[in-house]
């Protein structure tokens, strides 16, 4: 299926050279397109149009999204919502990246990114991984380059993420990557017609270089 991108300009390659630097195939704009990344055990790239039957399938049990926003409920809609995502990308205040595991074509995941101001300045992530790959390591990896391309490649300062109270994994893994816990909004979200208190959680930009820099001094 044709994909919906503006044409990217030349690509460049960035080579692997510690354990938080991933192999890179990005244009020289992210509004063009955004980067590949090859991590570990996966790669991280842009939302495809053929992409869309894959995350239906690993997206919509229960499991998955009882602590979400509901995911689209058809393929068309899935489509749907890829479309816009490329052409918010286009515009400049929108990413979707999704997790690809290491000998499979499908993806498993996604990360998003969205502005909450003009500008990206202060952006909101989100994430959901289909649930026969909780547990893989998939989140760590994927996460801290969906952070490394929000504060030096995008510019964003302060990062957001929301998780219901009762979502422990979610919460888990936000206090795992470093995120500081704000306080609570109260009933701030709603699924199945009932209201949730969610936890509010930030990353500042100056704090993620800080927790950077520290990693790479214990590696050397």
């Amino acid at each position: 299926m044709k994909k919906v991108l503006l044409q990217p300009e030349p690509e460049r390659h960035a080579p692997t050279s510690s354990p938080d630097v991933a192999t890179v195939v990005a244009p020289l704009d992210w509004r063009q397109g955004l980067p590949t990344f090859r991590l570990a055990t996966c790669t991280l790239r842009e939302v495809e149009m053929s992409d869309a039957a894959s995350l239906m399938a690993h997206l919509s049990s229960e499991e998955v999204s009882r602590f979400i926003l509901p995911p689209p409920r058809s393929l068309e809609s899935f489509e749907n919502y890829i479309l816009k995502a490329l052409r918010d990308r286009q515009a400049g205040h929108y990413a979707c990246f999704v997790v690809v595991p290491d000998g499979m074509d499908d993806a498993v995941g996604v990360f998003q990114l969205r502005q909450l101001e003009a500008g990206f300045a202060t952006a909101e992530w989100g994430f959901a991984i289909g649930s026969a790959f909780w547990g893989a390591g998939l989140f760590m990896q994927c996460a801290k380059q969906v952070l490394e391309f929000a504060f030096e490649t995008v510019g964003v300062q302060r990062l957001e993420a929301r998780a219901a109270v009762m979502n422990g994994r979610g919460n888990g893994a936000l206090r795992k990557i470093g995120a500081v816990q704000e306080g609570v909004l109260r009933r701030s979200f709603k699924r199945h017609g009932q209201f949730f208190d969610q936890v509010l959680w930030s990353v500042l930009a100056e704090d993620w270089r800080m927790q950077r820099s520290a990693r790479r001094g214990r590696v050397h």
